[in-house]
């Protein structure tokens, strides 16, 4: 089974469960099906912008998968219907769980070239690296800094950071490779991009579901960073690499980046995933997650679809068998100041 990128929750606590009030469902296919409609109906978070994005009808939806539910269903012909109808929505963060299985919508990524190669990687990386917590860095050949960070779920820390920033103290530049990073821990991600801030920033805003109409939300609130004075910060030129497969938690680290004039992103648009997901259960015990408080960036956009880097650039198949990674080297020269 494919790991699902996942996002921890900031100070707000999304991920309780939740349940249907006010109507009651029996755990027959039908009405598990009704159940899960109405769900989504009444606390998805994005209807409105999938609608401006690619015609998400979801009354049409219901209508048509409608269908093809009925009470002779087995467990398995519902769990693949109901499976296909939360994939019309689009959403690497709404997914149908169950013991033999997880719905996952992966279009966002596997649509596109992967620009990352693990065999490339290994190249970059060299013999002399360092790893911990999830995070490998080394010095390239260029005296460029590059660290990868494949997570968010690994609890690296500041002490860690610390040490990296000091270890790349005679580097003009430093590359932060969060490609095939697929989330995790929101704070943890906010908490690295505050390492290259002087100041509080303001990185977006987000607003909550205030009601059942797929509209009912709240004002959007600001969303600031603000640094820890008294950690060390890095102050010179970065580099962000990012691929469709940076999703959820990495989403939000590119978007907070890219407020910083000294920082430029490379590579290809980010996997997006920017809804803060909750869960729920429906009346057969199958879990539901899905996007439940859009968040945005500082003019108000959706990143829910990704974010565009400052600078495109793919993996050259000419490059690939060189052993070179294309986007490695274009950010490289960005930083030496040839780019």
């Amino acid at each position: 089974m494919k790991k699902l990128p996942i996002i921890s929750l900031i100070s707000v606590v999304l991920l309780l469960s939740s349940c249907i009030r006010g109507e009651e469902f029996t755990s027959s296919p039908t009405e598990n099906f009704k159940a899960l409609w109405k769900l989504l109906d009444e606390k998805y978070c994005f209807f409105d912008y999938k609608k401006a994005e690619h015609g998400l009808d979801w009354d049409e939806v219901h209508d048509r998968y409608a269908r093809l539910v009925n009470d002779s269903l087995t467990d398995r012909q519902l769990f693949d219907v109901l499976s296909d109808m939360v994939n019309e929505l689009r959403d690497g963060h709404t997914n149908l769980i169950w013991d033999f299985g997880t719905s996952r919508y992966t279009s966002f990524y596997s649509d596109y070239p992967h620009n990352f190669d693990g065999e490339l990687f290994s190249k970059t990386l060299g013999d002399n690296y360092y790893y911990s917590s999830g995070v490998y860095y080394t010095r390239l050949p260029e005296n460029i800094g590059y660290m990868y960070i494949g997570s968010f779920s690994s609890s690296f820390s500041q002490r860690l950071i610390t040490s990296i920033f000091k270890y790349f103290e005679e580097c003009p530049g430093l590359i932060i490779d969060v490609r095939d990073n697929g989330g995790g821990d929101l704070t943890l991600a906010q908490d690295l991009a505050a390492r290259f801030m002087d100041e509080k920033t303001l990185v977006g805003y987000i607003s909550h579901k205030t009601g059942t109409a797929r509209d009912a939300f709240s004002e959007p609130k600001p969303v600031y960073v603000e640094p820890d004075t008294t950690l060390l910060r890095w102050d010179r030129r970065v580099c962000v690499l990012c691929n469709r497969r940076s999703f959820s938690a990495t989403n939000d680290f590119v978007r907070n980046m890219r407020m910083l004039p000294q920082v430029t992103i490379v590579g290809d648009r980010t996997g997006g995933g920017s809804g803060l997901p909750m869960s729920t259960e429906l009346p057969n015990g199958w879990s539901l997650r899905y996007s439940a408080a859009p968040m945005f960036d500082v003019d108000m956009n959706h990143t829910e679809f990704g974010i565009d880097p400052d600078v495109s650039v793919n993996i050259l198949n000419s490059d690939r068998e060189r052993g070179i990674d294309t986007i490695v080297r274009v950010a490289s020269l960005l930083l030496q100041g040839a780019g």
